[in-house]
């Protein structure tokens, strides 16, 4: 989703004309950007302002499904089980994870959202604008091009042109970032033997590439031990949480927090590799509206 609205866009959104989103610009009633003739709305500030608008009475909202979505992560679903939390899951990517926590169909989401200035932060508030929801660090961890057993070819996306890859579905942040790493070493989708199917988890990348299905995946080197995997880091990336605050003190998502700061949680960590734990529990956003 784009930073700012058009005017179209606005209007659509509030469900009025585009003359009275012109109207409530010039009048200043609501934020907006004059740039190069154009008139633009920042997304995130206009859902801050849509609630803030709010009137009536507080009513009581549902509880939120005992779901954590999002994206898929080896530790962190590990996690979820040993802590005896509860929670179950529902992996379809960061970007589906923030379409549920926005429609509360889930009551977290794991994100990695690769952004300019850091990650997830900005698309959190882009998607929910100051919702209550609070984004807390798992763990950075490093992302790079997994390879089946036996390929030692490829050492760089400059090599993935012509060779059998595993993709993930469009919903995933890997996915994305992937196209544009290809983008950038002037390479399309079109450019590689992609298989028919895409790995909706990260394990199923792997175990794909564990099988022979495909040479390369863009993966967690994290699971690059576990299956018999080469591994050519690329990048470094910040796994967080996403919670909904009225469930962040709910013994489920309780148990969770704690069990991830206990010395087996560590241990499992190094066991993987690839996860630096050094600011685990971090804040790195707390929505405003309550």
């Amino acid at each position: 989703m784009s930073e700012y609205l058009t005017t179209r866009e606005l209007a659509d959104l509030l469900r009025i004309g585009e003359r009275k989103a012109y109207d409530l610009a010039s009048s200043g009633e609501i934020p907006c950007v004059r740039a190069m003739g154009k008139l633009l709305f920042p997304r995130a500030e206009i859902i801050a302002w849509l609630n803030a608008s709010r009137s009536g009475p507080q009513v009581a909202e549902p509880p939120l499904p005992p779901i954590v979505a999002g994206s898929h992560d080896p530790l962190l679903d590990w996690a979820l089980r040993e802590s005896g939390s509860g929670l179950a899951t529902y992996y379809d990517g960061s970007f589906d994870g923030l379409s549920r926590l926005g429609d509360r169909s889930a009551q977290a989401a794991a994100l990695h959202i690769h952004e300019d200035n850091g990650f997830n932060a900005h698309s959190l508030r882009n998607a929910l604008g100051e919702a209550p929801v609070v984004l807390c660090e798992v763990a950075n961890r490093e992302r790079g091009l997994l390879l089946a057993p036996g390929v030692t070819d490829i050492s760089g996306f400059d090599d993935l042109k012509g060779r059998r890859v595993i993709l993930r579905q469009n919903s995933a942040a890997s996915q994305r970032l992937f196209d544009a790493q290809l983008a950038a070493h002037g390479l399309t989708r079109d450019d590689l033997e992609t298989l028919p199917t895409c790995a909706r988890t990260e394990e199923e990348l792997a175990i794909a590439l564990h099988d022979g299905k495909a040479e390369v995946g863009f993966g967690l080197g994290a699971l690059a031990g576990l299956y018999s995997l080469g591994f050519v880091p690329t990048h470094s990336e910040r796994l967080d949480l996403a919670i909904w605050r009225r469930a962040y003190f709910d013994p489920p998502m309780q148990k969770l927090l704690s069990f991830m700061q206990t010395e087996q949680f560590a241990k499992r960590a190094a066991e993987f590799g690839g996860y630096d734990l050094s600011r685990l529990g971090n804040i790195h956003h707390n929505g405003a509206s309550g």
